[in-house]
């Protein structure tokens, strides 16, 4: 008898909620350890969670925070959905998190049918996340300009390239 050594690999149970004014903490701190993300202040993280609910997403795992969308319904495209920020907790990168919570946004809206999200030339991660997202989905990804760097006060920030998804199908 040969006996063939199984591995089980542990399915994680996210969940998948509408941000709160008491995530915001949390939120915050998650970003602050995440060195290519821009970190606003804590009362926008606030904010976010607060009044901006509805368009973005956090996930727990078992009470943690791992993962926060922020985004908004664009104002001047209603069929628009504009994500600020992506953020996925190191110890749970390269397992589709980021994908799985821009469905889950998208999924709370019917009427979304774009995506769009600023993206520097550096941040290779999130370029991969939203190219993949419109490859898993069958859709265009249209990327231009958006702000030069020489719109930016100082020196120390790159270009930001819109990435347009869409339309979706739903």
């Amino acid at each position: 008898m040969i006996s063939i050594p199984t591995t089980t690999k542990e399915v994680k149970k996210y969940q998948f909620c509408e941000p709160e004014k008491s995530d915001g903490a949390e939120v915050y701190e998650m970003i602050e350890n995440i060195p290519i993300l821009d970190l606003n202040s804590s009362y926008s993280y606030l904010l976010w969670c607060e009044f901006f609910s509805d368009t973005s997403v956090v996930v727990k795992d078992e009470g943690n925070t791992v993962g926060f969308i922020s985004g908004f319904i664009h104002p001047s495209s209603p069929d628009t959905l504009f994500i600020w920020q992506v953020a996925v907790a190191e110890s749970e990168r390269g397992q589709g998190l980021a994908t799985r919570m821009i469905d889950h946004i998208v999924g709370r809206h019917e009427d979304v049918n774009y995506i769009e999200a600023t993206v520097s030339p550096s941040n290779k991660p999130s370029q991969q996340l939203f190219k993949g997202f419109a490859k898993k989905k069958e859709v265009p990804c249209d990327i231009s300009v958006c702000f030069e760097e020489d719109d930016f006060p100082g020196d120390d920030h790159e270009q930001e390239n819109t990435f347009k998804i869409g339309p979706l199908k739903n």
